[in-house]
């Protein structure tokens, strides 16, 4: 269970402001004040519990081995959201209930798990993208379905020969097979942040790159 003693609490305009449940929590999670870290456990437990209650909501929809760990996750999520929940700490402005606002830490560090869960074991390659995906092939204008042709064309040749390999690996993964950003950061070794910067950088070269061979290409994706 994660702890951080050094965040500085709320300040005292933002409790007056909060129902007594959410002050209270607030007060308690203070560092300067003596019984914190018995709230920090609570807040965990708290956590736990929506943890666990996410991971059996979607129980029915994950694969069995997913399934048979869904207690460790929910752990391990809870863990992960008290650690980011207690470095916003101060992001609280009290548009809800502090254990509403903390429940939602715990959802997004459940999604994130299971997305990682879901991908674990699978192989992500470049030989079989579906680059149908970048561009629209169903049009039913002749001409517009030529032009969509040529752009997937161009857009596969240009990440093949334009993009660093790290562009191209991150570009396939989340744009082409649809990987969540967290799961290519897993397995990189790296942040979201770190993620997405990869992949503003490739699309602004590929972007230019497509200008530079006539394409049009809009900050949406879309080609003319």
């Amino acid at each position: 269970m994660a702890q951080d003693a050094t965040r500085p609490g709320p300040s005292q305009s933002q409790l007056v402001q909060l129902d007594d449940e959410s002050r209270q929590w607030l007060a308690r999670l203070d560092p300067e004040t003596p019984d914190r870290r018995e709230a920090i456990q609570a807040l965990f437990e708290l956590l736990l519990r929506g943890a666990r209650h996410e991971t059996h909501r979607r129980r029915a929809s994950l694969p069995r081995q997913v399934g048979d760990e869904l207690d460790d996750i929910a752990r391990q999520a809870a863990d992960d959201a008290l650690t980011v929940l207690l470095r916003k700490l101060d992001d609280y402005r009290g548009a809800s209930r502090f254990t509403t606002w903390a429940y939602k830490f715990a959802i997004f560090e459940v999604s994130a798990a299971l997305r990682r869960e879901a991908w674990r074991g699978r192989s992500i390659t470049i030989e079989d993208e579906s680059w149908s995906r970048l561009a629209d092939t169903n049009a039913v204008d002749p001409q517009a379905q030529t032009n969509a042709r040529e752009l997937m064309a161009a857009i596969e040749r240009t990440v093949a020969t334009d993009l660093t390999p790290r562009q191209r690996d991150v570009f396939v993964a989340v744009l082409v097979h649809g990987v969540p950003i967290d799961v290519v950061a897993e397995r990189h070794g790296s942040s979201r942040g770190a993620v997405y910067k990869v992949l503003h950088d490739a699309r602004q070269k590929l972007r230019l790159a497509l200008a530079v061979q006539g394409w049009e290409v809009g900050s949406g994706g879309e080609a003319t």
